[in-house]
């Protein structure tokens, strides 16, 4: 992936996925710890918006076409 490239969201998972693991060495200094959990809770929010967006496209697409009964 190329620098200006947008991660996907199984991208920005991934990277979770591999912050986490380092962390739980315990052999990450204090001050790289911390950056490490601000880049995984940055891309956690992000992935809460992206998942809040397809679901507000669904719910919409769901209720296009329904005739209430």
């Amino acid at each position: 992936m190329s620098e200006d490239q947008i991660p996907s969201f199984e991208d920005k998972l991934d990277r979770i996925d591999s912050i986490i693991k380092q962390l739980e060495t315990n052999n990450v200094p204090l001050e790289r710890a911390v950056e490490l959990f601000k880049e995984g809770k940055a891309l956690s929010v992000a992935c809460e918006r992206e998942l809040a967006t397809h679901q507000a496209s669904l719910d919409n697409a769901m209720g296009e076409g329904s005739t209430p009964i």
